[in-house]
């Protein structure tokens, strides 16, 4: 009896496991029937024209670009940072605690909410106004308890032997985390900054209130500058009765090349993460 039950088990894991897999390339496929027809140079490289219901979205793709580059410099670095304290320097008690619960609360919080306390702080509050720059804040701070998390938990799967080996050559804490730990935990923080990354790049409601445009004729000159991204484009395709029939294509192409961007950070993060664990030594 206990070995049916356990075959009934793996099976409810592998049909979980490919109910998974089957819903992912249900969706890809259905993007790639109907998005695949509207891809081309010019729907890379053109701006939108007519009203959005010609031309390409080029705009949008930059600024999608600009956005996640200046989100991964905002949170990683402070993502990290603060890992490293929480994992080597705090030395636990009631305020490493209630660190840790803000970190995992925020990490529950709903997009809309970073986008609405964005909008309040640093559009209105600290006068950025609708911007790359409010935008990068607000999507920094939606994605700095998921690096933080990750990083903290790559630090501490590292082996304690290896702190005490180097303490034992003399080495400070400072110089065991610099030349020791991190290296060895660089897989799973880089694997979870990517993946922070990529989720910043398909996210709507922080961007929807602090950085978005409707529609700009130009590239943003500046971080003061309103801009185009992705998921804002085709939320205001898809919403809008007007253009919805006109841009059909567009949306589903839009919305192939969204998911295809998205698909690039988390394989990355893969790759890199095979990549470096095939180079351990232990």
């Amino acid at each position: 009896m206990r070995k049916v039950w356990e075959r009934f088990g793996i099976v409810l894991l592998a049909g979980g496991a490919a109910a998974v897999l089957l819903t992912l390339a249900a969706i890809i496929l259905f993007l790639a029937l109907r998005g695949a027809p509207a891809l081309s140079w010019e729907f890379i490289t053109a701006f939108p024209r007519r009203g959005m219901t010609e031309g390409g979205i080029f705009p949008a793709l930059v600024g999608t670009a600009y956005l996640v580059v200046g989100t991964a410099i905002l949170a990683v670095p402070l993502g990290v940072g603060a890992a490293v304290y929480l994992s080597e320097y705090a030395r636990g008690g009631t305020w490493v605690r209630i660190v840790r619960v803000g970190v995992n609360s925020l990490a529950g919080v709903p997009s809309i909410v970073f986008g609405l306390f964005g909008l309040a702080f640093f559009v209105k509050a600290l006068g950025i106004g609708v911007s790359l720059l409010s935008g990068v804040f607000t999507l920094g701070l939606l994605v700095l308890p998921v690096v933080i998390r990750a990083a903290e938990e790559a630090l501490r799967a590292v082996p304690q032997e290896f702190r005490e080996g180097a303490y034992a050559l003399g080495a400070t804490r400072w110089q065991a985390t610099r030349s020791v730990v991190l290296p060895v935990a660089m897989p799973g923080i880089i694997t979870g900054a990517i993946l922070a990354v990529g989720r910043a790049a398909g996210e709507t409601a922080p961007i929807m209130f602090t950085a978005a445009a409707y529609y700009t004729p130009r590239l943003p000159r500046s971080p003061l500058d309103e801009v185009m991204a992705l998921p804002y484009h085709l939320y205001v395709m898809a919403t809008e009765s007007t253009f919805f029939w006109k841009t059909k294509h567009l949306q589903y192409g839009t919305a192939l090349v969204l998911l295809c961007l998205v698909l690039v950070f988390y394989l990355a993060a893969a790759l890199i993460r095979a990549r470096i664990r095939r180079g351990k030594r232990w």
